[in-house]
């Protein structure tokens, strides 16, 4: 038996905000740039990717029960 999850409309325009985006975009850069990120920066780096992942992840089942429906 599968459970069904409801997921409200809004996620479908969620954006996480500019800040964490600015975050995640400096500390990817950093690391491209050849820069040793501490552990810590590592950890909120994964964690924010993450984070990006899975809201996009959102997103796109929202959009596509919105059309379904």
């Amino acid at each position: 038996m599968s459970e069904v999850i409801e997921i409200p409309v809004e996620l479908t325009r969620f954006q996480s905000p500019q800040a964490v985006q600015a975050r995640l975009q400096f500390l990817l850069e950093r690391q491209d740039e050849g820069y040793a990120l501490s552990y810590a920066e590592q950890q909120e780096a994964a964690g924010l990717v993450e984070l990006a992942e899975f809201l996009s992840l959102l997103r796109l089942r929202s959009t596509q029960v919105t059309k379904q429906a």
